[in-house]
């Protein structure tokens, strides 16, 4: 397949740059995901999917039949390539500094592969300027190749849908290289969005923060009206409620994943820290987990307890249990409690048991994820449920 390559996607086994190279392939291009994860590739050429994201599984199948798809290891793929997506973030250190070198680190390992008149994609979020810097970074290593940002913004579990239904934004410094990134995303797309680098890369970012300052507002209003001895997701019906400057008004919960916590960090360096509204709403999400667990102790002494906690992923319904609010739960209730079991359906972590096991041991049981197999469960404990999986409220 090597000779007749439309695209390389760079992280191609992964939550992003898998169902974004399955539906290009479906589209008509020859893909090639390229990883460095030999057990993600031999799955994924079996047409197994090494996450769960709903209705990607037969879209897989049907492109490696149409001999459309491929996942690899060999570098050398680029070469052939017209596309070459870079699925590399910026990633965030233990004291929550952003690193704008970590694309620069990839393409300098690839760099004996790329040859002139590609486009480079890049599709992860990056630090702002990161996109000037890689342009720089071509120039003065492989001239003659361009370089556009086009973010993703799909919601994990929703990929198939949305790669297709939203708009494409097209970061991009000239006419030709908005054309020539148009034609990629032009079969999957409902629209085209051009913009310059610089504003993709700050849509990208302002995207992300926003959802997170939404589900710290709503958290906090959650404690404001817990403390009061209101319960907070009746006043959320009474507001959003047929009253439309309110209907996007999520409910409370762990606020958690990859992306959200990161990028909210990530805009904070870049605004010499400071965002303030950025970092309360960091305080807020992350400090959740210990406000739920100071609020049961004040109801249901846990000393002595077995305390089981149903959920681990960092949202409903889906494996993916990065930066998840669960484990950090877990932690807390691993020092107010005697033992703390955990269970969920889809992650692959082998600490977790069953959740028979947890009804039958838990003396208490926190919801951590609300996945939907919770919802008919009868408990013979207390339950505390933050996300209102019972129709009982939030009340703690």
């Amino acid at each position: 397949m090597h000779e007749d390559i439309d695209v390389v996607v760079v992280g191609g086994c992964g939550h992003v740059g898998l169902p974004l190279a399955i539906v290009l392939a479906n589209t008509g291009f020859n893909v090639v995901a390229l990883d460095i994860d030999e057990s993600k590739i031999s799955q994924v050429n079996q047409g197994i999917l090494p996450f769960v994201e709903i209705d990607a599984s037969d879209a897989l199948k049907t492109a490696i039949a149409d001999k459309r798809f491929i996942a690899s290891s060999d570098a050398s793929a680029i070469t052939s390539a017209k596309y070459v997506v870079v699925v590399v973030g910026t990633p965030v250190d233990e004291h929550l500094n952003p690193d704008p070198e970590a694309i620069i680190h990839v393409l300098q390992d690839l760099r004996e592969y790329f040859v002139q008149d590609q486009l480079i994609v890049l599709r992860s979020t990056v630090y702002p300027g990161v996109t000037r810097r890689v342009e720089r970074w071509f120039n003065e290593n492989v001239p003659g190749l361009s370089v556009a940002f086009c973010p993703e913004r799909i919601a994990e579990g929703k990929a198939m849908e949305e790669l297709y239904s939203l708009p494409q934004i097209i970061g991009a410094r000239s006419d030709e290289v908005f054309d020539s990134a148009s034609k990629l995303f032009q079969g999957t797309a409902s629209s085209l969005i051009r913009s310059t680098p610089e504003e993709a890369e700050l849509a990208k970012l302002f995207t992300n923060v926003w959802r997170y300052i939404k589900f710290a507002t709503v958290n906090q209003f959650f404690m404001m009206a817990n403390d009061f001895g209101v319960d907070f997701e009746k006043v959320r019906h009474a507001i959003s409620t047929d009253y439309p400057r309110a209907s996007d008004m999520p409910s409370a919960g762990f606020s958690a994943g990859p992306c959200l916590f990161k990028d909210t960090m990530q805009l904070g360096a870049f605004s010499n820290n400071t965002f303030a509204l950025g970092h309360a709403a960091m305080l807020v999400n992350e400090g959740l987990p210990l406000y739920v667990v100071e609020q049961i102790e004040k109801k249901f002494s846990l000393e002595g307890k077995t305390i089981g906690i149903l959920g681990m992923a960092f949202k409903a319904n889906i494996d993916d249990e990065r930066s998840s609010l669960s484990y950090k739960l877990r932690k807390i209730l691993m020092f107010r409690g005697e033992e703390v079991l955990c269970s969920d359906p889809y992650v692959n972590d082998a600490r977790l048991v069953s959740i028979e096991e947890i009804q039958a041991r838990a003396d208490v049981i926190v919801i951590g994820t609300p996945h939907d197999v919770y919802k008919n469960l009868e408990f013979k404990v207390p339950v505390f449920d933050l996300w209102n999986m019972s129709g009982n409220g939030v009340l703690i």
